[in-house]
């Protein structure tokens, strides 16, 4: 169990890592002043979530490494984040896109695991379930104001949702370690969250005047580690290259 728990724990901390990063590069380029300070508060709010999970993961760790170090010096086969959150920002509608889908698991899983066994991952929910719930409030304004504006807005959505919806899957797909911990009682299995998703997304989507694809596919893989796509190496040989230049600095 001990072994499960460490990989869970280092899934939300990838999630929020990669995720945060990926918001973090919208500093100084977003569409307007308002949405470049927004973007950056909000991967702030994720840093600090990261911060949480990877310290608790770095407790656990059996070769005694920091959360640091779990940040920086691991490799990309060792990360454990969705597919979704390592995607390219892509245009501003597509980052919002990508947003609404996440911020929504997000919350329906914080709120979840507020009720976790484990007294330490409840406290860690119960401190970021506030923040995920304002994250996914405003990409879901964001999203149905482009979504309901002006043509051009619609259809760049419309891309955007075609693109990234196939990995809205993965979120729910319960492996061997997922399992174990919710027959513990240590986390809600992500199957039955799903349900709650998709009414909160489509309730989302109608308003916006978009209609998820007719599809069944879905990638997946990123959670387990068995593949991620060619972008989190990329996006990963930036965000650690300091670290990984000057090992042992002190600042």
């Amino acid at each position: 169990m001990a072994a499960d728990l460490f990989k869970y724990l280092l899934r939300q901390g990838d999630n929020a890592l990669v995720l945060g990063h990926r918001l973090s590069e919208w500093c100084g380029k977003a569409p307007a002043l308002e949405e470049d300070i927004a973007l950056a508060n909000i991967a702030l709010d994720l840093i600090g979530q990261t911060q949480m999970w990877l310290r608790y993961a770095a407790d656990r760790d059996q070769s005694k490494r920091s959360a640091d170090d779990l940040a920086f010096h691991r490799d990309v086969w060792d990360f454990r984040n969705l597919l979704l959150v390592e995607q390219p920002n892509g245009d501003f509608g597509a980052t919002m896109m990508r947003q609404l889908l996440i911020d929504a698991f997000n919350v329906v899983n914080l709120t979840a695991l507020n009720a976790s066994s484990d007294p330490r991952i409840a406290e860690i929910a119960a401190k970021s379930v506030t923040e995920a719930t304002y994250h996914f409030e405003r990409s879901c304004e964001t999203v149905i104001a482009l979504g309901d504006g002006t043509e051009q807005s619609h259809e760049f959505m419309r891309a955007a949702l075609v693109r990234l919806w196939p990995y809205g899957g993965e979120m729910f797909l319960p492996d061997p370690v997922e399992s174990r911990l919710s027959a513990a009682g240590i986390i809600t299995s992500p199957d039955e969250l799903r349900g709650m998703w998709d009414d909160i997304i489509h309730r989302a989507l109608d308003a916006a005047t978009l209609a998820p694809p007719e599809t069944s596919f879905g990638h997946q893989g990123g959670k387990t580690g068995q593949r991620h796509s060619e972008h989190l190496g990329h996006m990963l040989a930036v965000m650690q290259s300091l670290p990984r230049a000057y090992p042992n600095a002190r600042w």
